[in-house]
């Protein structure tokens, strides 16, 4: 079903009112370059050790076109990935990239255009000594993704959107969408004073002077 939605027309924002705190991926991870178009896909995860990004350049020769790779680093002192290894995934037909963690060679990856929302920069590569998991359960920005979860990413922020939730959760965030670009200011102005003033009566607010 997902395969026929097009989740990439609807901001992270009301997917976020659907699912709320426990699917939206912490502040710390960011687009990487300015104006960077809205990413979304299926999840393709990769745990990597501390210090070590052997998995994530594994993952890119395996990963289906279409897929956004999803990493556990272990820490951010070493780069999962530069210039060449985004520019292969890019011809490969990878998504994007959201990393718990660091990659390098910002202009490379900026001029080729590749989607990466990452914690940050460090020169410094990882090592590649150490074996992870591939397609397996992973904690990317403090939230349960596993293969499969359909990943929305923009300068709003993440979510992660769980596979069997999918056409559910885009029917209503659609709908959400839609009311809002229907809605003129002075209607959503109406609506939301009324809210406000329901909330603050059903709280017993008394105003003062």
């Amino acid at each position: 079903m997902s395969d026929t939605l097009d989740f990439a027309a609807i901001s992270p924002t009301a997917y976020a009112e659907v699912l709320g705190r426990a699917h939206t991926m912490d502040l710390g991870i960011r687009e990487l370059w300015p104006r960077m178009p809205r990413l979304a896909g299926l999840a393709y995860t990769v745990n990597c050790p501390a210090g070590d990004n052997l998995m994530l350049h594994t993952a890119i020769y395996r990963a289906t076109p279409g897929s956004v790779i999803v990493v556990q680093a272990g820490d951010i002192d070493y780069a999962m990935a530069g210039g060449n290894v985004c520019a292969i995934a890019q011809k490969r037909g990878i998504a994007g990239f959201v990393i718990d963690g660091v990659i390098r060679d910002i202009a490379e990856v900026r001029q080729a255009q590749f989607p990466v929302f990452a914690r940050g920069l460090m020169p410094v590569p990882g090592k590649k000594a150490q074996l992870g998991q591939l397609n397996q359960p992973i904690v990317c920005g403090g939230v349960r993704v596993s293969p499969g979860d359909m990943v929305v990413a923009d300068e709003e922020g993440i979510v992660v959107i769980p596979s069997a939730q999918q056409a559910a959760v885009w029917q209503r965030a659609k709908q959400r969408s839609d009311r809002d670009a229907s809605q003129s200011l002075a209607d959503w102005e109406a609506n939301h004073r009324a809210k406000i003033e329901q909330a603050l009566q059903t709280l017993g607010f008394v105003e003062e002077g």
